[in-house]
């Protein structure tokens, strides 16, 4: 359950693509490294001073903000014994009590003046690991399903690090994001998992299309 009170926001972050070395002098244009940031203003697009460098992966009405439970930071940390830089899954909003077991696809958000609704899990990439130089903590977040989540801008508005989130409206379907990842990550076969999600029409796409192919595929008549 959410509970308003307890939301708070940890760290608010933006950042446009720049190029990041990692592994052995290696080079990445990416958008992972953003910088913590008093105001923004949230268009549909996403907040105005931040982007993506993979446009096919990232970004997009449907992925304008991401967002990353603190508590997870606490459980990497004592797991991997590194501490951990702010922003350091490239999220926009590391926010307390809003876990992945707790938000809904289709949940309406209000986030300073803004409006945004969850569309989908995060799908974590491979940037993680070049950022963190630890391949075991992608593994370990698509294992769990602690990946974050993204989230549509239903109304622009001004943010601030101290802005407030509350809950505006619960999706009725209560399919949350836990059991989302826990869909597209393990259960490939899972026909009644599969049409859960697909019930939910406020589902992004990007999620949508594998979904119907895979559902497709499954019921195919041999």
């Amino acid at each position: 359950m959410i509970n308003n009170k307890t939301i708070e926001i940890r760290n608010f972050s933006t950042g446009l693509p720049k190029k990041m070395k990692y592994g052995n002098g290696k080079e990445i244009n990416t958008g992972i490294r953003k910088q913590t940031t008093e105001e923004a203003l949230l268009k549909k697009e996403g907040f105005r001073g931040d982007g993506v460098g993979d446009l096919k992966n990232h970004g997009g009405l449907d992925r304008a903000v991401c967002v990353y439970p603190y508590e997870h930071y606490l459980l990497w940390e004592k797991e991997f014994g590194n501490p951990l830089p702010p922003s350091t899954f490239g999220e926009n909003l590391t926010v307390t009590n809003m876990l992945e077991k707790d938000v809904c696809v289709g949940d309406i958000f209000r986030l300073g003046e803004a409006i945004i609704q969850v569309t989908q899990g995060r799908i974590p990439c491979s940037t993680i690991t070049k950022r963190t130089n630890n391949p075991a903590l992608l593994k370990k977040m698509v294992q769990t399903g602690f990946t974050g989540y993204l989230c549509r801008v239903l109304e622009e508005g001004v943010v601030q690090k101290d802005s407030k989130i509350t809950l505006l409206e619960s999706h009725p379907k209560k399919v949350s994001i836990l059991f989302g990842n826990e869909i597209y990550f393990h259960k490939h076969k899972d026909i009644e998992g599969i049409k859960r999600m697909l019930s939910v029409e406020e589902l992004a796409d990007e999620w949508k299309e594998p979904l119907v192919s895979r559902l497709n595929k499954l019921t195919a008549i041999h």
